[in-house]
């Protein structure tokens, strides 16, 4: 008499327990592991034509892609494209690709298969460091590390994240370092909506002796300077930061600054508030590309996708959704969404009354309130993103502990 039926999903990394409770043998692994997961990729402006041989070439391999209407009567002559698939079909698709060369075909093909190989799950990065260390990211378990928030400013939006001097800047890294961060990072500006600019040799004032003091107290530590300026890096850099976090964009001053540093460096995603997208996933991605093209080492780059810095709530929420869609350019992703606006109560953007509590999105809250939504958006990041910057270290640490215990059963 048959057992229970019911649903199951496998996991990449948990397929060989899988198939060792079935009783398979194991080598039939090497032949399941590419079907295991059907992977999406979205791709922008095809050729109608090419649209239609992939729509065909995967319903023939057992995938699927979803193309404009128009494509199956020539009245479009570019289409979007949303392939479905598993590795091995891909795999096929791409093989097929390599003997087309007309319609555009040759280089969508390299565009699909850098995709498909940077987003593959279990990547490890390493990131040189000064004094010869290195900040290690991924691996086979994917598990997500810390950048603690230390902010040497009198007008950061969370006011209990504000150092008040040195002894409090001591005491709060040291915390921060035995709750779990993997990185402090120090910034001297606030770029909390609305916030007034703050004279560069004042932004140097503050973060220089900052970083010196850290270095001194904790000489292992990995510290991280968040500035959006080239001239504050490098006197960041020279009173002992490991790291670079721009949250301006990379203009010209800074990408001199981190040319000439060659220290990690953190590419953040910005734009003008009410910035109108046409593709939010796909605007950002233009975005990243473009930067990237300006002569960054890739081997010392992560990429931060800007929750906050000219988007919306609903565009804040997309990115986390889908913030697997940044893995295309095979970087490590820091999300830094700590006790943001969007992070209120109840940040279900949906028109009806809340379940929870009883408001909408865009409730009114301080930024206290925000710790329960931080870490939920933690919890749902973890092992997606390789690190998150948060305020307050253990909590987060906690959630991201019991998130992976779940994905990975460590």
């Amino acid at each position: 008499m048959s057992g229970a039926v019911y649903p199951l999903d496998i996991r990449g990394l948990r397929l060989s327990e899988v198939l060792l409770r079935v009783g398979a043998d194991p080598r039939a692994g090497a032949y399941l592991m590419p079907k295991r997961a059907v992977r999406f990729f979205y791709m922008k402006d095809v050729d109608f034509r090419a649209a239609a041989f992939i729509k065909q070439e995967m319903l023939a391999r057992g995938g699927d892609a979803a193309v404009n209407r128009g494509v199956i009567d020539a009245s479009v002559e570019e289409s979007d494209v949303l392939l479905m698939a598993t590795d091995g079909q891909i795999s096929a698709l791409l093989t097929k690709m390599r003997a087309m060369s007309c319609w555009g075909l040759a280089a969508l093909r390299d565009k699909i298969e850098l995709a498909w190989k940077n987003s593959e799950p279990g990547r490890t990065w390493t990131l040189p460091l000064p004094r010869g260390r290195a900040l290690q990211l991924g691996g086979p378990d994917g598990a997500t590390k810390i950048m603690g928030i230390l902010n040497v400013t009198d007008d950061s939006f969370y006011p209990a994240s504000r150092v008040k001097g040195t002894d409090d800047l001591i005491e709060r890294a040291g915390r921060m370092l035995s709750d779990g961060a993997d990185v402090l990072d120090v910034g001297a500006e606030s770029t909390r909506p609305g916030f007034a600019p703050v004279p560069e040799d004042e932004e140097i004032r503050r973060l220089a002796p900052a970083i010196e003091a850290l270095r001194r107290c904790f000489p292992h530590a990995v510290i991280s300077a968040d500035t959006r300026r080239g001239e504050a890096a490098v006197a960041a850099a020279d009173a002992g930061a490991d790291i670079i976090n721009d949250v301006g964009g990379l203009d010209q001053s800074m990408l001199a600054a981190v040319t000439r540093l060659n220290l990690p460096y953190v590419l953040s995603h910005t734009a003008e508030k009410g910035h109108s997208y046409r593709d939010l996933l796909s605007d950002m991605s233009e975005y990243f590309a473009r930067k990237l093209d300006s002569g960054l080492d890739p081997c010392r780059l992560m990429i931060d996708p800007g929750l906050g810095f000219g988007k919306g709530m609903e565009d804040n929420l997309t990115i986390i959704r889908h913030v697997e869609s940044l893995s295309a350019f095979g970087l490590p992703i820091l999300l830094g969404h700590s006790r943001k606006s969007f992070t209120c109560p109840c940040p279900c953007p949906c028109p009806c009354p809340c379940p929870y509590s009883g408001s909408r999105a865009g409730a009114a809250s301080e930024p206290g309130d925000r710790l329960p939504a931080t870490i939920a958006v933690s919890a749902l990041v973890e092992g997606r993103v390789q690190m998150v910057r948060v305020h307050d270290v253990r909590e987060n640490r906690e959630a991201l502990a019991m998130a992976r215990a779940v994905r990975c059963g460590t």
